[in-house]
């Protein structure tokens, strides 16, 4: 709504943004980010999906259209500029460790956890690790707008806890979600999504990466602060903070990052995740994704592959529900598969490769019509049908057959959009079901750019742990 009432007043088209009381904070932030502090605005008071009809129109009528005519009758003030940003090589601060970690807290430029003071010093030994230059500029982000840099990168890879020997990755990371198709301007939506790191080559053996027992728990520090890395960025520089920017309703704790296992996906005889993205198999690759829900541990017995295959289908039905309805609305739905070793070796012994997965997975993963049209009219109020999906183009006329609600349609539009990475206990069966949010945070992977002494270096010294 935003967004539509600026292009309308740049257009020279008078508008008043309509915005539910919850969201009116962020509106405020975002209309001032956006260059338009005086936007316009009308409050719908309350939620509308709690409404009943006769309320809401009440509340249309007698609240927000004479808001609505108050904003276009009353004239608009002249913008005040607000306080300078400190440049990206000043000094900020200066005083104790526990001096430090008040001023970032205060200011919120911290995730809440301590934080490794980034002085000059330290930010330099970070730089040392890339031959490009620290003031390339690698996108402009969103919601605040500002220019995602290598010094800026540095800066935020010293306050997560990162070695210096992480920045390549960490560059990969703002890379990713510095790209469009990542969508980063909706990463403050209500569902309250996280950014999921996978790291995918020999860079994962080589910073030492947890890859086995406990790979995605806080322990290691490659998978821990390069996790927390990501979102600390998001929110220093990009500019989502909770409560104003980020209107993510109940969070998702989940900030480690995911490594491949190398040498156990090599033993299957399956290609890496990097290969199924396109990129070379010599090639280090970093995949960013949203991660808006975490299946139950999905254990898997048995010889069968078929057989194998019917927990993963019951607990991708369970994990990603009438949810997946928002994947038709905008064309995109990608969940990822952790997988430990055994079950991969389980599934490749009976002929079955990630392709065969993907495809049974497609065929058998199903939820009611009626269910999924549900779902969206809990979650806006909106009275959404799968046959005005499918008239608009954005579902296959499969899921407008018939009219019976019960009739089960598919929950994954694409087999090759479920990601499979083997990581995980070596000695135990289990599986878990990573779900993004449709374009949200659409997968969206980088090539790591390692400097030209990278091996050297490495191996002279620095232990990843």
């Amino acid at each position: 709504m935003l967004r539509a009432t600026k292009v309308a007043e740049e257009a020279g088209v008078p508008g008043v943004a309509i915005v539910a009381s919850g969201f009116m904070r962020q509106a405020k932030v975002t209309a001032k980010l956006m260059g338009m502090p005086d936007l316009a605005m009308a409050e719908y008071p309350g939620q509308i999906p709690l409404d009943s009809p006769d309320a809401f129109a009440d509340k249309v009528w007698n609240k927000v259209l004479p808001a609505v005519v108050d904003q276009l009758s009353t004239p608009v003030p002249e913008a005040v500029a607000g306080p300078a940003e400190p440049g990206d090589r000043d000094i900020v601060f200066t005083g104790t460790l526990d001096q430090v970690q008040e001023h970032f807290d205060a200011r919120e430029w911290s995730d809440g956890l301590p934080i490794v003071p980034p002085t000059r010093e330290r930010v330099a030994e970070f730089l040392a690790w890339t031959d490009r230059d620290p003031a390339e500029v690698l996108g402009i982000l969103p919601p605040e707008f500002r220019e995602a840099t290598l010094w800026s990168i540095a800066v935020n890879g010293v306050m997560a806890g990162c070695r210096p020997e992480y920045m390549p990755v960490l560059i990969a990371a703002v890379e990713a979600i510095a790209d469009p198709e990542f969508r980063l301007v909706d990463a403050g939506a209500t569902p309250g999504w996280e950014p999921l790191v996978v790291v995918s080559g020999e860079i994962v053996e080589a910073l030492n990466f947890n890859t086995e027992v406990g790979s995605m728990r806080v322990g290691r520090r490659a998978n821990s602060t390069i996790g927390r890395f990501l979102r600390l960025y998001m929110r220093n520089v990009a500019g989502f903070r909770p409560g104003s920017t980020d209107k993510g309703s109940i969070g998702l704790t989940f900030n480690v990052a995911l490594g491949e296992n190398e040498a156990a996906i090599r033993s299957i005889g399956w290609d890496p995740l990097r290969v199924d993205l396109g990129f070379a198999r010599d090639d280090n690759v970093v995949m960013v994704q949203s991660a808006l829900a975490v299946s139950m541990p999905v254990y898997i017995g048995g010889t069968d592959p078929e057989f194998m295959a019917g927990p993963l289908v019951r607990y991708m039905e369970g994990t990603t529900g009438p949810w997946s309805v928002t994947g038709l609305m905008f064309s995109r739905w990608h969940p990822l598969i952790q997988m430990c070793p055994a079950i991969a070796e389980g599934f490749a012994r009976g002929g079955w490769g990630k392709a065969r997965i993907q495809q049974h997975l497609h065929e058998q993963c199903r939820t009611s019509a009626g269910w999924m049209e549900l779902c969206q009219l809990h979650a806006t109020g909106q009275d959404l049908t799968l046959k005005g999906l499918v008239e608009r183009g954005s579902a296959p006329a499969a899921y407008a057959a018939s009219d019976d609600p019960q009739r089960m349609v598919p929950l994954l539009l694409r087999p090759e959009w479920t990601r499979i990475v083997v990581g995980g206990d070596p000695e135990k069966n289990q599986c878990r079901i990573y779900i993004n949010n449709h374009e949200q945070g659409a997968p969206t992977a980088k090539r790591i750019r390692l400097p030209v002494d990278w091996r050297q270096r490495i191996k002279r010294g620095r232990p990843g742990g």
